[in-house]
């Protein structure tokens, strides 16, 4: 069935029986686009230009009011029904249920799995974009660097956290790749690459978390998943 909503007014859709991806490649946006990139799924990107306001538009926030990408519109959601949804955590399990790929189907292990995910969503993410603010963006020209130490320490805390699961393991899940490795990495990344807060943090210091940022970032399907959707225009 092809989409129908509003945002097709700002964003039509070229092969509407395709998942719709509205998005920007920032560490949240990218972890859908990386999840689509791994799982196969055909979709169709487009691009949201913060630079044009186009989170703030009406056809947008028909979408997702919290003004806040990436977001998602599958015309062949569960039981062939059209669903919109918004929030990345949310979108990533979704797809792993829609594919039946890159989330444990042993209910231990799925838990454990969401657990990770859910601590990249309300620790990693919060906590690496208000260092990123203090130490890349306004934030810096603060005479009184308390906030900004403030932040540094609790991303140190958290990468010690992360360093720790991942002694001798491959993965965040062991052997197995999942939506956790695709929420956090992607993360780490941005702290070092974007922000320019490696030496901050002292990421040198997380051997682990380096080790495997490193093979994350050598996945093609990562690669590709990393410039969708195209900054120049819809991937």
């Amino acid at each position: 069935m092809p989409v129908q909503h509003p945002i097709t007014a700002k964003w039509p859709a070229r092969q509407p029986e395709l998942l719709q991806l509205y998005s920007l490649n920032t560490p949240n946006g990218v972890k859908v686009s990386i999840m689509l990139e791994e799982t196969g799924l055909d979709y169709e990107p487009h691009l949201v230009d913060f630079g044009k306001d186009d989170q703030h538009s009406p056809e947008f926030l028909a979408l997702n009011p919290n003004n806040k990408i990436p977001a998602i519109l599958d015309p062949n959601g569960p039981g062939g029904r059209q669903i919109a949804l918004f929030e990345s955590g949310a979108i990533l399990v979704y797809l792993a249920a829609k594919t039946g790929s890159l989330l444990p189907k042993d209910d231990i292990e799925r838990y454990e799995t969401l657990q990770w995910l859910f601590w990249q969503v309300g620790g990693v993410g919060p906590m690496f974009g208000q260092l990123g603010f203090f130490h890349k963006f306004a934030g810096k020209d603060w005479e009184d660097k308390r906030p900004r130490d403030r932040y540094v320490k609790e991303v140190q805390r958290l990468l010690k956290v992360l360093d720790q699961r991942l002694t001798d393991q491959t993965w965040i899940m062991g052997e197995d790749y999942t939506v956790a490795d695709i929420a956090v990495l992607p993360a780490v990344r941005n702290l070092v690459e974007f922000y320019g807060a490696g030496e901050l943090v002292g990421i040198a210091d997380y051997l682990q978390v380096q080790r495997v940022l490193a093979n994350f970032l050598d996945r093609p399907a990562v690669q590709r998943g990393l410039k969708i959707p195209s900054k120049d225009g819809d991937a």
